[in-house]
């Protein structure tokens, strides 16, 4: 059985087996293992988590072409794809889970939302993301792609720059640089009692990040807060420590 790539979709699909075989093994493998992969494709990972002996598996994809062709191509695959947006799916185990996968980077953003709001179950993620999108999350204060996403990843998960994919592994090689991520669940370093509130603070300081804090911070801070010197800064100059800071004394 034939496949098409879908534009709408993002896809790209991963051929290179030695690459393929390199993502896989940066995720850590155990018995009794629970395990999402997100977006499956054509199986480019996912024949080679198959192999995996005594782990709970489960991959999602939305492209209903592909989950006929994924059936087809690895029989051991039937019971254990769901055909559903990982944006409405809720969460797919009872207990602690890792995820894997080259995430579509038309998506990967609220993805990353979504595995937050898993966050207390998800151990660990190994994820292909467009480079430009896996540097941000990376990236430390001072830096002009440090965002929003740099700081609540951060804040709960170890985060990792693994290595690049160059653009000849896919099919067709995607317009943009790709590289791989592993976060690593930190299980909440910070004591973030109420996570939306967390989330809240730190999108709107970045959302007007060329703001002073005092003036991006107005509406959500108490009066006292915007006159700490701290307020003279900008969301882009302030450590994931700093944000926790500033929710524990007035938003906790």
């Amino acid at each position: 059985m034939q496949y098409t790539l879908k534009k709408s979709l993002g896809q790209h699909f991963l051929h290179d087996e030695n690459m393929c075989r390199k993502i896989v093994s940066q995720l850590k493998h155990s018995a009794g293992m629970r395990l999402l992969e997100i977006g499956p494709g054509a199986g480019a990972l996912t024949k080679y988590l198959l192999e995996w002996e005594g782990i709970e598996y489960i991959a999602i994809e939305i492209d209903n072409e592909k989950v006929e062709y994924l059936r087809k191509a690895f029989p051991a695959i039937k019971d254990k794809i769901i055909e559903k947006d990982i944006l409405k799916l809720t969460i797919p185990f009872d207990g602690s889970f890792s995820v894997i996968g080259n995430f579509p980077y038309n998506i990967s953003s609220p993805i990353l939302f979504k595995i937050l709001e898993w966050e207390p179950q998800v151990e660990e993620v190994v994820g292909m993301f467009q480079k430009e999108v896996a540097l941000r999350i990376a990236s430390g204060p001072g830096s002009k792609v440090y965002g929003i996403l740099s700081v609540l990843m951060q804040a709960f998960f170890k985060v990792e720059y693994l290595f690049d994919v160059h653009e000849n592994c896919f099919i067709p090689p995607p317009k943009v640089k790709s590289g791989v991520l592993r976060l690593s669940n930190l299980h909440d370093p910070f004591s973030i009692e109420d996570k939306r509130k967390f989330i809240n603070l730190v999108k709107t300081a970045f959302n007007q990040r060329r703001k002073t804090l005092r003036n991006a911070l107005r509406g959500i801070l108490p009066a006292d807060a915007l006159l700490k010197s701290i307020m003279d800064k900008r969301a882009e100059q302030l450590s994931v420590a700093d944000f926790v800071s500033i929710y524990k004394e007035y938003l906790k």
